[in-house]
């Protein structure tokens, strides 16, 4: 008797385990269908070296190239800053593998000497005649790393809020993310990370932007619905476990950059701190614009966007003087 209701036990338990990873699916399937239903692709595609990169590319001019953040896409600079640049310039902006609607090569690890390679190759790809590369947050440390490892590829380099030192107990401010098998980071993605970003969305958000407010139009115009899907998701925790592998040794390279680089950083930043990753910057990069701003947080081209198009073509008519 005892064994028959131990065994019914069982079997309701994982009955109800089954169904509750049913549940979890199923939310994060519709999650991620509506995500696609309200911000679509807006660009082309072009495939480089096994990644499938979705990109815009507007204007006509000296070549601008921008690479976004962790867990963002190009509507991070799309939206905020593309239609106030003026005529002159070719803005180009993609998806960097496996965020937004770009596809990650299979086996691909999201290092940053790979992902600045795969950015090399669609300059390359595009006929880009050396772009200046603009770099927020993640995206700064993947362009200081083309400037080291392609310096003939670009002629400069502006980095917004960028990550540029391993800093000791940042690994604590993702948590979430920080998963370092791929088979629990892909299950999770299909599980429970989607619903549970969802739900904790707005707070998240808020840390971001803080002390600025979140725009009200974020989700849509600046994309942030195309983060809660399972495909991104997994990708934006692949790059926080590969960031480790190659900073510290990228960054005792930064004397190396001959190029012309600037670096707009907000003092209220709480993501990536100004003490840190910008005023060092001061002493390693000869002739470096630090332009730093009073009060402002994380998202500049979201919070200041007039600012930073004067400081990337700034950084612009020095690279492009030669």
């Amino acid at each position: 008797m005892l064994v028959s209701i131990l065994l019914w036990l069982l079997g309701a338990i994982a009955l109800l385990a089954v169904l509750a990873v049913a549940c979890l699916l199923a939310a994060t399937f519709w999650i991620a269908a509506k995500a696609q239903r309200l911000v679509p692709p807006v660009g082309k595609f072009i495939e480089i070296d096994g990644n499938r990169i979705h990109y815009v590319d507007v204007g006509e001019g000296r070549p601008i190239v921008f690479v976004h953040g962790l867990g963002a896409q190009l509507h991070h600079f799309r939206h905020t800053v593309f239609g106030r640049f003026g005529p002159g310039y070719r803005l180009v902006a993609l998806d960097r593998p496996g965020s937004g609607y770009s596809v990650r090569a299979r086996g691909a690890m999201g290092r940053l000497p790979e992902q600045a390679g795969i950015v090399r190759r669609f300059i390359e790809e595009l006929g880009l005649d050396r772009p200046l590369v603009v770099g927020h947050s993640l995206g700064g440390a993947i362009t200081l790393t083309l400037a080291l490892e392609h310096p003939g590829s670009i002629s400069g380099i502006a980095l917004l809020a960028p990550l540029t030192h391993l800093e000791t107990g940042a690994r604590q401010r993702f948590d979430l993310l920080y998963i370092p098998s791929r088979l629990l980071r892909w299950v999770l993605a299909y599980s429970l990370a989607i619903p549970a970003s969802l739900k904790y969305a707005q707070p998240t958000m808020q840390f971001i932007f803080a002390p600025q407010p979140v725009p009200d139009d974020y989700m849509t115009g600046g994309g942030g619905w195309l983060g809660l899907r399972p495909r991104h998701y997994y990708a934006t925790s692949t790059d926080v476990v590969a960031v480790e592998q190659d900073l510290a040794r990228i960054e005792r390279r930064y004397g190396e950059i001959a190029m012309p680089a600037g670096i707009l950083f907000g003092s209220a930043d709480r993501v990536i701190g100004m003490g840190i990753h910008g005023e060092p910057m001061r002493d390693k990069i000869s002739g470096l614009d630090c332009e730093p701003v009073e009060g402002l947080g994380h998202m500049p081209q979201f919070v200041e966007p007039e600012r930073v198009v004067a400081f990337i073509k700034r950084i612009a008519a020095r690279a492009f003087a030669g």
